[in-house]
């Protein structure tokens, strides 16, 4: 069976074109939602592998519920095509760095498991403000409105005061928001959009919970690739770094000082990169092409 490697992209599109190139391969379909606010859509084509654009688009806000509904997108246009082996859901600033040979080799080696890493770690003190709390103006987060940070603010201590915790049943659990996961996940994941847009609505960031909430609560928690690390299991290099002002991890772009932990990496895929090292570019995509 074919897999489906599905896109959210906003910006950085010349590294979108070679993760294109590298995911070129008849075995392959690719999907790829554009952020609504993107006004030029840049030219995307491939040789062998089946290619979508979607045409109905998500206007995308950072930590806001409409990062999902961009998933949803994505996932009802690869479903309603065909059954795929898996669902591989990236960035458009990622990169494989293992050929699609080994990819597609390792997915048929552990074909059934569902690949959505979890995070372990101590969760920081906000992590139950941001399900078990309404939040106001969920799509503009990073509004530099005075009254709308005052609000939110105001709106969240008057919900500690009155003791307010919504979502009482719900195990979260958080890690990458990118996964690569079966077609029977995929199909779950599409037949819980009205409990999941009830359930993460006025929320933050809950891009980084509800896959892994979902999956956690379902039978498919059996089939989990790795509960090791979040890295493990979804098999995705991805550079976050201690925050120097202290709080939550930064995710940081990987550079050439990188490469050789990357090469060595049993990752499948890494996140992220940007367009301004070509050389060290190119030297990733060799990787992916061996």
């Amino acid at each position: 069976m074919k897999h489906a490697f599905l896109i959210l992209a906003h910006n950085e599109f010349n590294v979108l074109k070679l993760l294109v190139s590298c995911l070129d391969d008849s075995r392959n379909d690719i999907f790829i939602h554009f952020d609504k606010k993107v006004q030029s859509l840049p030219d995307i084509r491939t040789k062998q592998a089946g290619l979508t654009i979607l045409q109905e688009r998500v206007d995308v806000r950072w930590g806001a519920p409409s990062m999902v509904e961009a998933e949803f997108a994505l996932f009802e246009a690869a479903c309603s095509r065909s059954p795929y082996q898996y669902y591989h859901l990236l960035s458009g600033v990622d990169l494989p760095i293992k050929g699609q040979d080994y990819i597609h080799d390792y997915f048929d080696r552990y074909d059934g498991d569902e690949f959505i890493g979890y995070t372990w770690t101590q969760m920081p003190p906000d992590f139950a403000r941001k399900v078990k709390c309404w939040h106001l103006f969920p799509e503009d987060f990073k509004s530099r409105s005075f009254v709308k940070k005052a609000l939110r603010a105001g709106f969240l201590r008057l919900q500690e005061l009155l003791g307010v915790k919504r979502n009482r049943n719900v195990d979260f659990k958080k890690g990458s928001q990118w996964v690569s996961i079966t077609d029977g996940m995929a199909r779950y994941f599409l037949d819980h959009k009205d409990w999941i847009r009830k359930t993460f609505r006025n929320t933050f960031c809950c891009d980084e919970l509800v896959m892994q909430t979902l999956c956690w609560m379902s039978p498919y928690r059996q089939r989990i690739h790795s509960l090791e690390s979040d890295t493990a299991g979804c098999m995705r290099a991805i550079g976050w770094q201690e925050n120097p002002a202290g709080g939550e991890m930064v995710l940081q772009d990987w550079s050439e000082e990188d490469f050789d932990f990357l090469r060595a990496s049993p990752a499948l895929f890494a996140r992220k990169f940007n367009g301004r090292d070509p050389g060290f570019l190119r030297k990733i995509c060799e990787l992916a092409a061996r």
